[in-house]
C-alpha cells in the first residue's frame, strides 16, 4: 500500500485521502471517483457542485456533493433526501434530512411525498445516492412523471441532460416502467370520471333538486273550473236607494205640483197670528 503524500490534498475538499483505496474522508465525507489500475491517466474529479434539475428547487447528486454542506448553502439548498441508508447524514444541525429505507424495490411515494412538501415550503432540496448515477435519478425521474405528467422517456432525458453521468441499473428502470403505467393510468381513469356523469342503475342522475327530468311530463298545474265560485279579490256590488225614510213612517212621493194640494183647515199653520 502506498503511503499517503501530503503534497497531493484532495483538488475538491482539501483534504488528503487513500487514493488507491478510494477512502471516504473522515472529515467532509467525499470519496474520490474510482480510478482503473490499468490506466496511467491522472483522478478525474468529479464536481464538488450538485446537478440542478429544476430550477432554485430540485437537485440531483452523490454522496460526495451532499458531504460539501458550504457549497450547498452557497446553492440555498436546505433540504437533503438521502436515498441510501448506507451515507451518512453529516449536518443535521444544519440541513433537514429524509432518508429513505433499504429496500430492493424504491420507494417512490415516500420520496415523493417529501419533495411535494419541500416545494410548498418553498425549501430548495438535495436528492443523492452515494454516485448519483442510478438510485437517486431514479427517484427524481419517478417525481417528474408524478408531478409534471411526463413520460418515463421524456423525464429521463430531462435528467440525463442536465446530469450526463446518469446510469440507470435494469432494476430501477424496470420500477420506473411500472410505475408510469401506475401513474398514467390513474390519471386516464380519473379523466374518464370526471368527463361521464354519475348515474344510478336507473339509467338517471341520483338528484334532480326539484326539477322535472328530461324525460318526463310536467305535471300541469291546477285548473280551477267552478265559475260560480267567487274570487276573494272580488267585491260584490250593493245597490244603494235614493231615499231614506227616517221612522216607521213610509216615505212620501212627491208630487208635480206640491202648491195645488194646499193643507186641510184644521191643520195648524206654524208661525201664524
Amino acid at each position: 500500500m502506498r503511503k499517503r503524500g501530503r503534497e497531493n490534498p484532495c483538488g475538491i475538499c482539501g483534504h488528503y485521502h487513500k487514493y488507491e483505496e478510494g477512502e471516504v474522508c473522515g472529515v467532509c465525507g467525499h470519496r474520490m471517483a474510482a480510478v482503473d489500475d490499468k490506466s496511467t491517466a491522472p483522478a478525474v474529479h468529479v464536481s464538488a457542485f450538485p446537478s440542478e434539475i429544476l430550477p432554485e428547487f430540485l437537485y440531483l447528486g452523490s454522496y460526495d456533493n451532499a458531504a460539501r454542506a458550504e457549497l450547498l448553502k452557497t446553492q440555498c439548498i436546505s433540504r437533503v433526501l438521502n436515498t441510501v441508508p448506507a451515507c451518512q447524514n453529516l449536518y443535521k444541525n444544519s440541513f433537514t434530512y429524509h432518508c429513505l429505507p433499504d429496500e430492493k424495490r424504491l420507494p417512490f411515494e415516500d420520496a415523493i411525498q417529501f419533495l411535494e412538501q419541500c416545494e410548498r415550503d418553498r425549501a430548495r432540496v438535495l436528492v443523492h445516492c452515494m454516485s448519483g448515477k442510478s438510485r437517486s435519478p431514479a427517484i427524481v425521474i419517478a417525481y417528474l412523471m408524478k408531478s409534471k405528467g411526463w413520460r418515463l422517456a421524456q423525464s429521463y432525458q430531462w435528467v440525463k441532460e442536465r446530469r450526463p453521468s446518469v446510469e440507470l441499473n435494469p432494476a430501477a428502470y424496470e420500477q420506473l416502467q411500472e410505475f408510469e403505467q401506475k401513474v398514467f393510468s390513474s390519471i386516464e381513469n380519473s379523466n374518464i370520471a370526471l368527463a361521464l356523469p354519475n348515474f344510478s342503475s336507473t339509467g338517471q342522475p341520483p338528484f334532480s333538486f326539484g326539477f322535472s327530468r328530461s324525460n318526463e311530463t310536467p305535471t300541469p298545474a291546477p285548473a280551477f273550473v267552478n265559475n260560480t265560485v267567487s274570487s276573494v279579490f272580488t267585491h260584490p256590488t250593493f245597490e244603494i236607494p235614493q231615499e231614506f225614510a227616517f221612522g216607521a213612517g213610509q216615505p212620501q212621493t212627491s208630487t208635480q205640483n206640491d202648491s195645488a194640494n194646499p193643507p186641510p183647515a184644521n191643520d195648524i199653520t206654524m208661525g201664524g197670528s
